[in-house]
């Protein structure tokens, strides 16, 4: 019985994806947001429930790719298509807009990246290239500004030019042979200061200004794994 608790948290995380995916298309951002919340928590949980009580498995594995190519793959493609037509039309889509269709290049991207990330043996602690639920919390950001805040200078950081370059960005860094860390704290606490000390950096943010959280986590964990990357490199050389 208890093989199959993992499975069963997975596949909340792709029920959520799915009613993340409905709220945005009907409009209702702020469901969506919970929607994705939950999402992201089931993602969380159904590893931990697996390693907790060791009954990782294949299906698993296979099974929490399907769930996050919706939850994570999907969903922001939808976010940023709603955003392109926002900006271009003055309204959340209500029907489908060609010009929105370069959005979709995240959903590609993401499917190409689950689909390496399950047959990629380097990928067991750390991650190579941005995960996906990275991206989608930094379509969250963006999201969250375009709700609260309106009337700041961040509004600035939803024009349309300014969207299709975090598409591409996002698509690219998904694709990129480039070593980002994970929060999986494993061994001593050297092997461990670059984690421990941004996670306690997001749980300040969090705290602090939890509406810009998600876009600032993610800028800069993107940053922080570009400096850690050529740093070592340079060290190497």
């Amino acid at each position: 019985m208890k093989t199959h608790i993992p499975n069963v948290i997975t596949l909340l995380n792709l029920l959520f994806g799915v009613f993340a995916s409905i709220s945005l298309l009907y409009g209702s951002l702020e469901l969506a947001l919970l929607w994705i919340g939950l999402a992201a928590l089931a993602d969380f949980l159904d590893g931990f429930v697996a390693r907790w009580l060791n009954v990782q498995s294949p299906l698993g594995k296979e099974l929490d790719s399907l769930a996050d190519m919706v939850s994570f793959g999907f969903v922001p493609g939808i976010i940023f298509y709603g955003l392109i037509i926002q900006y271009q039309t003055g309204s959340w889509p209500g029907t489908w807009y060609w010009i929105g269709m370069p959005a979709f290049a995240i959903t590609l991207s993401a499917g190409l990246r689950l689909g390496r990330f399950n047959i990629d043996i380097r990928q067991n602690t750390d991650f190579i290239g941005l995960p996906t639920p990275a991206c989608t919390l930094f379509a969250v950001g963006l999201l969250l500004i375009h709700l609260f805040y309106k009337e700041s200078v961040l509004h600035n950081l939803l024009n349309i030019k300014l969207l299709i370059v975090y598409i591409i960005g996002l698509s690219l860094l998904m694709q990129a042979n480039l070593p980002m860390f994970s929060l999986k704290i494993k061994g001593s606490w050297k092997n461990n200061q670059l984690k421990i000390i941004f996670a306690v950096f997001c749980a300040i943010i969090l705290i602090w200004q939890p509406k810009l959280a998600p876009l600032t986590w993610i800028s800069s964990y993107i940053l922080l794994s570009l400096f850690t990357y050529f740093y070592t490199s340079k060290k190497i050389i």
